[in-house]
């Protein structure tokens, strides 16, 4: 047995059966107990532990107040919000998106990404153990050797080494450094994942807006058909009239402006709703050829969604999530940052077979073995590179800090925003159809006070132009409630809530 100075000062102990007699001393048992020990003992970890940010939120929504909405029966669906509308064609799209959407597919793969980390972070708990074998042959000056195993020249001596060796290294985690990057990988897996739930709300809240503007268009497009109808029965009554003199050419030509004007908005509807269907087919992941989606007119009103208390915004929101979980991992890295400042102990062995020759090699004399602690010394002077890297994580997380806040407060403009749209667009569709009726109204009165020759046509033309405009603006308004209606869904998360969060025990707000 020998011990020798290792670069730490701190005493390395060695032992190999093949070059000495004797057997290792009890000592080396309670030295190695000793260090174990000291590992537990000394153990902390250092850094700011994790408390969740504080974030301003109001008691109530403020576009509620005075608002006597329907009530909802039941809340949203988790998962499967869209459910709500009642729209089986809209189920049925929606349940593709997820089976094939490529954004989705790229957030799921960067998901599983940051859940290896985990793993990687993880392995740093355990100690590395490794194996390996050489053989050499060497020369050396002179008449040294081995006299079993050598051959001597004039100059010097030939000699072999077998070595066959097994060796485990463990870096004990003193200071909380693998602990608080396992903390870390956590966080941003569970933010990861956050950002999947994002990626997907958005996906299908977006497919959901395309499909109600659609049918808002189909809705249009079905107003001026029925109005070419009537535009082309007015100006075969007008030809008559014109043909018995009792009409002027005029007449006939505003008839005729009339219909061919309301032709070209019905033909021009169809850029837009092809647009809409090939957004749609995109978002489900097909080309826009392997997609059609029959005309079928809005007939829906918006449901009423439940709104939860502003409170519960926190944990319905995916990134909102995804903000507090990338706070919390960077708080995490302020603990590994300042672990740098501490010394290492990393305890190591090394055990196998060394001999001369192949003969003597696997034998039991021939074993040897290495035990002993390694502590990397600290550093003296690095020209401020560690206080640099703390302060840049400190700075680090009080940029994720004021992110997080920033989307809290983007979440509630959201949510006020949607709900004030559907408040007045609510108001004002009830004020257009009202506006709808009265219009319709005056066109029969205008057209049998043409026929009975009291105003000319050019009155007639002018309701009814009136009349069509009345009555898109109430098929328009119906879109952008149906719309509105959905960004509110989004607004609130969809259903989703943070507890679902992988590798979350209970609500994610601390270390884990």
């Amino acid at each position: 047995m020998k011990t020798s100075n290792h670069s730490s000062g701190l005493p390395l102990v060695e032992w190999n059966e093949a070059r000495g007699k004797g057997r290792a001393p009890a000592k080396l048992i309670g030295c190695a107990a000793f260090a174990f020990l000291f590992a537990s003992l000394a153990s902390c970890t250092v850094g700011p532990n994790y408390v969740r940010p504080k974030a301003v939120v109001p008691p109530s929504y403020k576009e509620l107040k005075g608002w006597k909405r329907a009530q909802p029966k039941d809340g949203i669906a988790r998962g499967r919000w869209w459910e709500i509308f009642g729209d089986p064609r809209l189920n049925s799209l929606e349940s593709q998106v997820d089976i094939t959407n490529q954004n989705l597919a790229a957030a799921e793969a960067q998901f599983r990404e940051a859940l290896a980390a985990v793993q990687a972070a993880g392995s740093g708990y355990f100690p590395v153990v490794s194996a390996g074998t050489s053989a050499g042959r060497s020369r050396i000056p002179g008449t040294l050797g081995r006299s079993s195993s050598t051959s001597t020249g004039r100059s010097g001596t030939t000699q072999s080494d077998l070595l066959l060796s097994g060796d485990v290294s463990w870096e004990l985690d003193l200071w909380g450094k693998v602990r608080r990057t396992v903390e870390a990988s956590k966080a941003g897996a569970q933010a990861s994942e956050a950002d999947l739930e994002g990626v997907r709300l958005a996906a299908t809240a977006q497919l959901a807006q395309d499909y109600f503007a659609l049918r808002a268009l189909d809705s249009q497009h079905q107003v001026l058909h029925l109005t070419v109808v009537n535009y082309r029965k007015f100006l075969s009554f007008t030809k008559n009239r014109y043909a018995t003199g009792v009409a002027g050419q005029a007449d006939v030509l505003q008839a005729e402006t009339q219909l061919k004007t309301a032709q070209a908005q019905e033909i021009d509807t169809g850029v837009q709703r092809a647009q809409f269907e090939h957004a749609i087919a995109m978002l489900m992941g097909k080309p826009p050829s392997a997609l059609t989606i029959a005309p079928s007119p809005l007939d829906l009103t918006p449901p009423p969604v439940p709104t939860g208390l502003p409170s519960e915004l926190l944990e319905r929101r995916p990134d909102i999530a995804a903000a507090e979980r990338q706070a919390a991992a960077a708080n995490a890295r302020i603990g590994v940052a300042i672990a740098a400042y501490y010394p290492t102990v990393t305890l190591s062995a090394t055990g196998g077979f060394e001999a001369a020759n192949a003969a003597q090699w696997l034998t039991w004399p021939a074993r040897m073995w290495t035990l002993g602690p390694a502590v990397l010394g600290q550093t003296i002077f690095e020209g401020g590179l560690r206080h640099a890297q703390t302060q840049e994580a400190r700075a680090a997380y009080d940029a994720n800090v004021a992110t997080y806040r920033q989307t809290v407060l983007t979440a509630f403009q959201q949510v006020e925003d949607n709900l004030s749209a559907l408040r007045i667009l609510e108001q004002e569709a009830l004020v257009q159809a009202e506006a709808v009726d009265a219009a319709k109204k005056s066109v029969v009165v205008e057209t049998n006070q043409y026929l009975a020759g009291t105003v000319s046509a050019l009155d007639v033309i002018v309701t009814q132009a009136i009349a069509l405009n009345d009555e898109l603006t109430a098929a328009n308004i119906l879109g952008r409630r149906m719309v509105a209606d959905v960004l509110l869904i989004q607004a609130l998360g969809g259903g989703w809530q943070a507890g679902s969060l992988p590798l979350c025990k209970t609500r994610c707000n601390g270390p884990k």
